[in-house]
């Protein structure tokens, strides 16, 4: 879940704690309000963040750059070798 938007989910319980406060008079309710809704967010952001990673998707993509990692090395090298056969110095004619 991206940050900001567990900033927001933070804000929003501020103001709600605020408003449900009984009274102006009680800070430590409010602060155990908005911690309780902090722990809420956070807890639903763990949850959807394990549920993308367990997705299918990403289990694809996490198996796909597994498999084409060496043909990327393999690509590297190559690539390596041409820049270093341009680079040789030219024998004089």
């Amino acid at each position: 879940m991206k940050a900001s938007l567990l900033l927001t989910l933070v804000c929003t319980a501020v103001l709600v704690a605020g408003a449900r406060a009984d009274a102006p008079g009680e800070p430590e309710t409010l602060v155990r309000k908005v911690q309780e809704y902090a722990q809420k967010a956070t807890a639903m952001a763990k949850t959807a963040l394990s549920m993308v990673q367990e997705s299918d998707a990403a289990q694809q993509a996490r198996q796909w750059l597994a498999d084409n990692a060496d043909l990327a090395k393999q690509r590297l090298v190559w690539l390596k070798e041409q820049l270093l056969e341009f680079w040789k110095p030219m024998p004089a004619a």
